[in-house]
């Protein structure tokens, strides 16, 4: 413990500058983790509660259900997708050609698509970022470090270990530091993505169902005038 504690006090300014920057993004990067932990695991959860209620309420004809019911799932991905569809539908049933109808339904489900999925991405970006970019800045405090050995051996005129124990040590430590905070940060983007990819499919797939629920159970077709 002597040891490491005799090893910060002899860190040099730009070490403790380059130390406060990764404990920052430390900080942000776990928070951000386990914000999208609790986002991916509530969306996986209410989605799977809310599938059978959409089967059954589709089946049904019950489309107002199927819109009242998505609002008790509102961190699901799938119901705000296909409540959105569903609402477009009971706007746009009067008036309007099949051909339109579809088309209209088409339209807000793949823009309730991409707004879902570009709120499910916030905070991907910055674990990106803080994973590539980390490893870079505890380089910067390791390349110090070997500056401030040199400053050292240049001070005493010898090369002994004792002249330059200590920019070493702040460097490797400064460079592990970096390594430790880019390992989680991405791995835990790889995972989040893998997760958000299959929310996207699962979006897709629902998006499509709800379209072909129209073709099947009203009569629209893009073939009808």
């Amino acid at each position: 413990m002597q040891m490491y504690m005799k090893m910060f006090g002899d860190m040099g300014p730009v070490a403790w500058v380059v130390l406060a920057i990764l404990f920052i993004m430390s900080i942000y990067s776990i928070s951000v983790m386990f914000d999208k932990y609790k986002t991916f695991k509530a969306a996986r959860t209410e989605s799977v509660a809310y599938l059978p209620i959409l089967v059954k309420a589709l089946r049904e004809n019950k489309l107002d259900e199927a819109i009242n019911q998505s609002k008790k799932f509102s961190k699901s991905h799938i119901a705000k997708v296909v409540s959105a569809g569903l609402v477009e539908f009971q706007n746009q049933k009067s008036g309007e050609t099949a051909f339109d109808l579809v088309g209209a339904v088409e339209r807000q489900l793949e823009m309730a698509g991409a707004m879902t999925t570009a709120e499910m991405k916030k905070g991907l970006g910055a674990l990106a970022t803080i994973g590539s970019t980390s490893p870079f800045i505890g380089l910067f405090g390791t390349v110090m470090g070997i500056l401030a050995a040199f400053q050292g051996i240049a001070t005493s005129g010898s090369g002994g270990l004792a002249s330059v124990a200590g920019g070493i040590s702040e460097a490797l430590f400064t460079t592990a530091a970096g390594l430790l905070v880019a390992i989680p940060a991405l791995m835990a983007f790889n995972y989040f993505t893998g997760s958000l990819e299959r929310f996207q499919i699962e979006m897709t797939n629902s998006a499509r169902e709800v379209v072909d629920f129209f073709l099947k159970r009203h009569g629209a077709g893009y073939g009808a005038k």
